[in-house]
């Protein structure tokens, strides 16, 4: 048997059965070691294949994977953001299924650390409709970018940023939306350069969002630890996996203690970018992984 049907025979049995007992055994805990949620990116090649609509996410999510937290991602919807009648029939959705939207994903509406203070103003406003749209979904969270476009000096570029989130979290404040960064590219994928970015904006509901595989040559263990202290969501970033299972460019277990031993238990969610296997099968094997390790944590 090669490793890719070895793999496949491996999640199967872990979906159907071996951990069974795991859920059980952790249905006694008080609380979870961490809850898991969805991002909708991890389909996003049948989304932009148009095999799928964003209207079909929330009922993939809870039928087919058994996950009922989702993260949606705003290029599936772009134009829809002040479409009170779209975002009703969405949120109508999800509440019908029992899926709870915990965050949106934001790009394409500007950096909000831009060297032109005008410019830098109208991606802080570009985001209002988006933290609008969060809040009428009942989220708890809009992930961000800290783009600078790469220009000024290491500290210049944190001023920016700062100046940035600080003023579209002041806006998040008013909705009791969190205002998350996730290291995507850039100095964010810096966690010493965003773990100072968010001490300088110093708001409670600014922070991060570690994703467990953006770190391009940072050292990906270190800069989750950074961004931790700052953490409001995580994202379990998976490509590849090994016949037993395991992700093949990320230590699961030792990233997730790293993430429980900042005394977080929120939502880690599952966002599949590989290609060996198929998005659908990613997922499934992706969530195997992280309930295989939050039963090998748990110390039950």
């Amino acid at each position: 048997m090669n490793n890719r049907r070895r793999f496949l025979a491996h999640t199967i049995i872990a979906a159907g059965g071996l951990f069974a007992g795991c859920s059980s055994l952790e249905a006694r805990r008080s609380k979870p070691l961490f809850k898991i949620s969805l991002a909708e990116w991890s389909l996003h090649k049948e989304l932009f294949g148009n095999k799928i609509s964003h209207m079909d996410f929330p009922s993939l999510s809870k039928n087919e994977f058994g996950i009922d937290a989702i993260e949606l991602v705003n290029q599936f919807f772009k134009d829809k953001a002040t479409d009170r009648a779209y975002l009703t029939e969405f949120k109508k959705r999800c509440d019908d299924l029992g899926v709870y939207i915990n965050l949106i994903m934001i790009d394409g509406e500007g950096s909000l650390g831009d060297p032109t203070p005008a410019e830098r103003t109208k991606a802080v406003e570009n985001h209002y409709k988006w933290v609008d749209a969060a809040k009428f979904f009942g989220c708890r969270h809009l992930r961000v970018n800290a783009d600078t476009k790469r220009a000024g000096s290491f500290e210049e570029q944190q001023n920016r940023a700062a100046d940035g989130l600080a003023r579209l979290s002041e806006y998040g404040a008013k909705q009791k939306i969190n205002i998350i960064v996730e290291n995507h590219g850039g100095l964010s994928s810096n966690g010493a350069w965003l773990a100072g970015v968010m001490k300088m904006v110093n708001k409670p509901n600014c922070g991060t969002l570690p994703d467990f595989g953006n770190f391009s040559d940072y050292d990906r263990y270190k800069g989750v630890e950074e961004m931790m202290p700052f953490a409001k969501a995580v994202s379990a970033k998976s490509n590849e996996f090994d016949a037993e299972g395991n992700e093949t460019r990320t230590d699961y277990k030792r990233m997730l203690k790293i993430v429980l031993d900042a005394n977080y238990h929120d939502y880690v969610g599952i966002e599949y970018e590989g290609s060996k296997l198929s998005e659908r099968d990613g997922i499934k094997a992706t969530k195997a992984l992280l309930e295989r390790v939050r039963f090998e944590l748990s110390g039950i």
